[in-house]
């Protein structure tokens, strides 16, 4: 479990193909500085185990599942990954409950930039809008965010200078590929409701 609070940009140092997986070696010092083995590691919203580590960083095993539903698949040597270690009963709550199981991948639209902010339009699988709602919460790459416009396809997304320096956000283009996943929250009411009704 999670909170989409952001603690380190790492980078990915090493990917090893192998039959129907990947093996990620991942620059994080901040995020290594206490893990064990077999640790809970968020990188861009998913949910990795830490199956080798040394003082600045760690290697995890992505399955193919994992592949086929996040934006690590597109993943390169060098590309900078959003790192979160998982929350303890001592962590502050500062974002929402984040599981680190991406429902689906996303695409940035558009950025407009101004003085203390930026907005940046996300365009969302057609199949999870009903779980986005205006000043709701979603995660994207891991980050927690608030929802400031629902459209169609898409949401518009406020960032402050903070998400700007220190996630991926600030980097991303137009086109850019991102994880994305819905509020656990109305997934569990909507099943509540289902249930319900049969």
């Amino acid at each position: 479990m999670f909170t989409g609070i952001i603690e380190e940009l790492g980078e990915v140092l090493a990917i090893e193909h192998l039959a129907d997986s990947l093996r990620l070696t991942i620059k994080g010092p901040k995020v290594v500085s206490d893990v064990n083995r077999g640790d809970s590691i968020s990188v861009s919203g998913t949910c990795l185990t830490a199956v080798e580590f040394d003082e600045t960083s760690f290697t995890a095993d992505v399955m193919q599942e994992t592949l086929n539903k996040t934006s690590l698949a597109g993943i390169q040597v060098g590309s900078p990954v959003n790192l979160e270690r998982a929350m303890t009963a001592a962590t502050r709550f500062g974002g929402h409950v984040v599981q680190g199981h991406v429902d689906g991948v996303g695409e940035i639209v558009s950025r407009t930039p101004s003085e203390n902010w930026e907005l940046v339009r996300v365009r969302i699988p057609v199949e999870l809008m009903k779980y986005v709602v205006l000043k709701g919460s979603i995660t994207i790459d891991g980050v927690s965010l608030t929802v400031n416009e629902v459209g169609p396809d898409f949401i518009t997304l406020s960032l402050i200078p903070e998400t700007l320096r220190l996630t991926t956000l600030g980097s991303k283009q137009p086109g850019d590929k991102v994880n994305v996943e819905a509020d656990i929250m109305a997934k569990h009411i909507e099943r509540l409701l289902e249930a319900r009704n049969q």
